[in-house]
């Protein structure tokens, strides 16, 4: 970018006017007022701005006000010409008349009746230009929404320029639009103040003529301050400055008019510019910047063009390979790294205002992208157009919140099962599989939809359950606890509902539940979603899902009894015979463990104070033995 804009100053001129101005008077109009009596006008000299009115007022006698040609024969050379009829007057005062003076001259008048003009009842009035009370400085320096306009229009040094008589034009851009230009080139808002092509920026936005709402045409091209030409376009969704859309016309001034827009105008950039020079130049686009280099195609997107390219931020990288577990230094040295790169470049120049709902564009890498244009924005595929038509010499570049990856079906890990297996944190679910016995089925056509627990995830059950990881993979029932985490279908982030019902291969439903904290399958949190397989999809969760069904976590049974079932007076017993040292735990519907204890003795007391009415589970465990019952809780 080599240039900024020309504006604004904010100079405030008291009026030049010599009387007051009242609508106190016989004529009920605002003016100035001059009285006609006893063969004078008073005061018989008066200056005036252009636009103001003067109000005769008869104080006594017959008198009138004739500013045609002189009743003695006195050389008058007026702007313009008007007559005010005779009328009788008293000291009251009776209106004469008014005239509202729009011309800039020396105006002489006398009064016709008798002889009064040989008897000296003649005056002047001498109008000059306005005042400018108001001007286009006024407009943006009173508008909450254009501080960052006003900051630059002060740094700018144009205090003085817009001010003057003018007419003027002005395009003034939002501070929500400042900010979405400040975060695509990665400035500070001091940073902009600071930068040396300000002046040519703002002048980009000014017009040296007035242009009402009415005055523009579509396809009009308009000469700003800097030399350079804005296009209008007027379609169906409203008015557009070049790619910026008028939001607020008409914010007449003095000296011109305001037009508020949504987005900053920029003068077409230098022809050195290329698309390669925008994501070097820009801070949100490293990753981008080491990508284009280590696939060796900075030359290519140097040349001629013209390119397309939708610009990933570092943001989409870094969730990419958080999804990917991968790292920056890894995805570089990707063998398809150049074509990742390709599926984001178009040779064509296609600009936002040449996109449309349900287009598709054939990228270099041969594969086709599909635009999307919704209330919400614009996508190319699931990414979001954030910031828009960052113009080049050869080209256009359009920064996307997502990364796109093309649909190489031998990209993709072959069964959910390999995705598991090579991942680094899910070895233990990687064991659990094979024990249960279940590699083989969810490697099969499908689809499925894993809910994968980290291990993390399942030590910490271990550690709740007392037990280690070798007695959970010797569980006779690890099959269901390993099926109430798959589904039998293909369920995508974006196919999960808040409050969905998803039946798992177990037979049993989880929960989805989605709110500003995230994702949640039951009550284990989504941290990574969609990781596809030619069979299904994986999400990573950090709990173990637990089943409710009765049985799922018994090895060998232990007998005892429970009561009262339901529960009265808040205390359950628990009665039976196992050995020492063994483990009691309370888990609710939802399969959280909201209790637990140690027990020496054949019986024990369970206080249900704190537990709210519903159905619970309570589990023995010792040794290589459990067993479990349920309860109501009133």
């Amino acid at each position: 970018m080599q240039r900024f804009f020309s504006l604004l100053s904010i100079l405030l001129m008291g009026s030049a006017t010599v009387m007051s101005i009242a609508q106190d008077n016989p004529c009920g109009v605002e003016g100035i007022v001059i009285e006609a009596s006893n063969y004078e006008y008073a005061p018989s000299s008066l200056e005036v701005e252009v636009g103001q009115t003067v109000v005769w007022v008869n104080m006594g006698g017959t008198h009138d006000v004739n500013a045609t040609t002189s009743s003695i024969g006195a050389m008058w050379d007026n702007p313009e010409t008007f007559n005010l009829p005779a009328v009788a007057g008293n000291s009251e005062g009776v209106c004469i008349g008014t005239h509202t003076f729009t011309v800039e001259g020396a105006y002489d008048y006398d009064c016709s009746i008798g002889q009064h003009a040989a008897n000296g009842m003649v005056a002047s009035v001498t109008v000059v230009p306005a005042t400018q009370n108001n001007t286009v400085v006024d407009i943006i320096v009173n508008s909450e929404s254009h501080t960052v306009l006003e900051a630059a229009v002060i740094e700018a040094d144009l205090a003085g320029t817009l001010s003057g008589d003018g007419p003027f034009t002005v395009f003034a851009p939002t501070d929500d639009a400042f900010a979405t230009l400040l975060e695509a080139l990665g400035y500070t808002a001091d940073e902009l103040l600071a930068y040396p092509g300000l002046t040519d920026i703002l002048l980009y936005h000014v017009v040296g003529s007035q242009a009402l709402s009415t005055d523009l045409v579509d396809g009009q091209e308009i000469n700003t301050l800097l030399g350079d030409d804005v296009l209008v376009t007027i379609n169906e969704n409203g008015v557009f400055i070049n790619q910026s859309q008028v939001t607020v016309v008409d914010l007449v001034a003095d000296n011109g008019v305001v037009h508020v827009i949504d987005a900053v105008l920029v003068p077409e950039q230098p022809a050195t510019t290329t698309v390669v020079d925008i994501i070097v130049d820009s801070e949100v686009h490293t990753v981008l910047e080491d990508a284009v280099v280590a696939a060796d195609l900075v030359g290519a997107l140097t040349g001629d063009g013209p390119f397309t390219v939708f610009a990933p931020t570092d943001d989409a990288f870094t969730a990419l390979l958080a999804a990917l577990e991968l790292t920056a230094d890894e995805l570089l040295a990707y063998p398809g790294l150049t074509d990742v790169l390709l599926y984001h470049v178009v040779a064509a120049q296609a600009l936002s205002t040449d996109l449309t709902n349900g287009q598709e564009i054939a990228t270099m890498l041969g594969d086709n992208v599909e635009v999307t244009i919704t209330a919400d924005g614009v996508f190319i595929n699931q990414a979001q157009v954030i910031v828009a038509d960052l113009v080049a010499d050869n080209g256009v570049v359009h920064v996307i919140d997502a990364v796109l990856i093309p649909e190489d079906e031998e990209e993709l890990p072959e069964t959910v099962v390999d995705i598991i297996v090579e991942s680094e944190v899910h070895t233990l679910l990687e064991l659990a599989v094979g024990a249960a016995g279940l590699v083989e089925a969810l490697s099969g056509e499908g689809p499925f939809t894993v809910f994968a627990p980290t291990d993390d995830a399942i030590v910490a059950l271990t550690e709740a359950l007392e037990i280690t990881a070798d007695e959970l993979l010797a569980l006779p029932n690890l099959g269901a606890i390993l099926q109430y985490h798959v589904a039998a279908v293909e369920a995508y982030s974006d196919d999960l509902t808040d409050g969905q019902t998803v039946t798992t291969l177990e037979g049993s439903d989880v929960t989805v539940t989605i709110s500003d904290a995230g994702v949640m399958i039951n009550d284990a949190m989504v941290i990574i979603a969609d990781l596809e397989a030619d069979n299904g999809v994986v999400h990573v969760i950090d709990a173990v899902l637990i089943p409710t069904a009765t049985n799922v976590l018994e090895t060998t049974a232990i007998e005892f009894n429970i009561y009262p079932n339901p529960v009265a007076n808040g205390v359950l017993n628990v009665q039976g015979v196992w050995e020492s040292n063994a483990s009691i735990q309370i888990w609710n519907a939802a399969g959280q463990l909201v209790q637990a204890a140690q027990m020496t003795q054949n019986q024990h007391v369970i206080s249900t104070d704190g537990l709210s009415s519903g159905v619970y589970t309570v589990r023995v465990l010792s040794g290589t033995s459990s067993g479990q019952k349920m309860f109501l809780v009133d």
